[in-house]
């Protein structure tokens, strides 16, 4: 497989994960890698990407659908730790990116009752396009840290 450069990276989150190219991976887990949100309108979104790309959740053992899921609420318990929100939403799909891959969306007090009694997808496009809401090294950069870390912690316990 040839390697991704910097440039190209999104065209296969999985394998520029594997090869260390992925700039938004947290750490890598048992079975998957953390991932922080392209998007941070909502601080501390992650994803939970698997080692190997498949389909589907039904696609994996079940030991590995049990060390997947778990993997996902460890990072579930760090963002409630670092970000401290009301509540964790999390999201199995593949509709638009047709490869396993979990959202784990952190749910605010500060939301607008409109908005926190629905789906995060519902927010206006400019939340997952506008460059005041990206990740940027410059803005994010402590966040993924302290993430990185209480993540680390929550594996020890769990593993």
């Amino acid at each position: 497989m040839p390697k991704l450069s910097k440039e190209n990276w999104k065209d296969d989150r999985v394998a520029s994960a594997r090869n260390g190219e992925n700039p938004m991976v947290i750490t890598e887990m048992r079975s998957d890698f953390a991932v922080i949100g392209d998007t941070q309108f909502l601080p501390g979104y992650c994803l939970l990407l698997p080692f190997k790309k498949v389909d589907s959740l039904n696609d994996l053992s079940v030991k590995q659908r049990e060390e997947y899921l778990l993997d996902g609420s460890l990072i579930g318990d760090t963002i409630q730790y670092v970000c401290n929100p009301i509540r964790i939403n999390y999201s199995i799909y593949g509709n638009t990116d047709a490869f396993l891959h979990t959202h784990i969306f952190p749910r605010y007090e500060w939301e607008s009752a409109e908005s926190i009694s629905k789906p995060v997808w519902l927010y206006p496009g400019n939340h997952w396009q506008d460059d005041k809401y990206l990740f940027t090294e410059g803005q994010h950069a402590h966040m993924k840290e302290k993430l990185k870390h209480k993540l680390h912690e929550r594996m020890k316990d769990a593993y």
